[in-house]
């Protein structure tokens, strides 16, 4: 019985520091935390009802993702956006999810596209709504590209997929509410599921390559705008 107790606290623990991880990435990607601002653990440990130790890993673990940045005897920063960094996660992000797409188009079968249509459905009916909710239209579009990459079985692709999707939540956060850009989201999220339900590889994999290039390109008008304020 007593070899089952650390092993129990080391389950505990990593939840405790996943939950806290998740809601300061969430926190982050929304800009409800801007770039600059402090991370002081014993205020986000009492918040979040933990000790410091999971705040440390959850910390660092976005210090890893490069949406924090960490100091030695200054403390931890949510990291500022930089144009660099972003625009080579949107070249790693489009090369897997355009291959990705194009394996999963050969293999789908009716239960992934019993989910990828439930999603776009709730994607159009976010849209409808009196006022729209970006936070759950993002999460929705968040979720629609993990069930696809998903849906090969690829550790290592998600992972590497994980990583670039971090550094491009904030910007792609703020392209969101430009004007037309939720509904272009759902028209092309559809045409990906339309490729993908034809079973054609070449098809998937361009209707995906359309989509993140029009995605890059609302980004880009963000990182201009990011670019003159650091200029200035």
């Amino acid at each position: 019985m007593a070899t089952n107790l650390p092993l129990a606290k080391s389950f505990a623990e990593q939840s405790k520091s996943e939950r806290v991880y998740s809601h300061l990435r969430r926190q982050i990607r929304e800009l409800k935390i801007p770039p600059g601002t402090p991370l002081r653990k014993n205020e986000i440990a009492l918040e979040c009802g933990v000790s410091r130790a999971p705040v440390s890993e959850a910390i660092a673990r976005l210090a890893a993702e490069g949406l924090v940045d960490i100091f030695p005897q200054n403390g931890s920063f949510v990291s500022p956006m930089r144009p660099e960094d972003i625009r080579e996660a949107l070249f790693i992000r489009t090369a897997l999810e355009v291959e990705a797409v194009k394996l999963v188009a050969q293999m789908a079968d009716d239960e992934l596209i019993e989910q990828l249509d439930a999603n776009i459905q709730a994607q159009s009916d976010a849209l409808k709504e009196n006022e729209l909710d970006l936070v759950r239209f993002d999460d929705l579009d968040e979720m629609f590209h993990s069930t696809i990459i998903a849906a090969i079985h690829s550790r290592g692709t998600q992972q590497l997929l994980d990583a670039s999707r971090a550094l491009l939540d904030r910007p792609r956060f703020l392209a969101l509410p430009e004007k037309d850009r939720p509904e272009d989201t759902l028209t092309e999220h559809s045409r990906i599921v339309d490729a993908i339900r034809t079973g054609d590889p070449a098809l998937a994999g361009a209707a995906m390559r359309v989509h993140l290039k029009r995605v890059s390109k609302a980004i880009d008008v963000k990182l201009a705008q990011i670019e003159a304020s650091d200029a200035d």
